[in-house]
């Protein structure tokens, strides 16, 4: 097991999970990936397709916004990487920038 941090990509509070280093990440995101399914970090996550995070809970210390967010892993289906689909609904366009 190693410790591994990630930034909740809504206020970059810091969130460390011990995981098996041969997990392979995709991305972070503040939705969830259609056809992903998640676990929570205090579960056995290793076999789910990602965890689900909640922003401010134990795993960043009690800081954050308390917003759901999703680390993604790599997943496959039969043998080849399989491709995040998102729906209109998951893309903000911040128009004001």
């Amino acid at each position: 097991m190693v410790a591994v941090r990630y930034t909740c990509p809504r206020c970059d509070a810091l969130v460390t999970l011990d995981r098996a280093a041969e997990l392979a990440d995709k991305s972070v995101t503040p939705f969830a990936l259609d056809g992903w399914e998640y676990a929570a970090p205090h579960e056995a996550f290793e076999s789910a397709d990602g965890v689900e995070i909640v922003c401010g809970a134990a795993e960043t210390d009690g800081e954050g916004c308390g917003e759901l967010f999703y680390l993604n892993f790599v997943k496959y289906d039969e043998g080849r990487a399989v491709e995040a689909r998102t729906t209109p609904a998951d893309v903000s366009f911040d128009f004001l920038r």
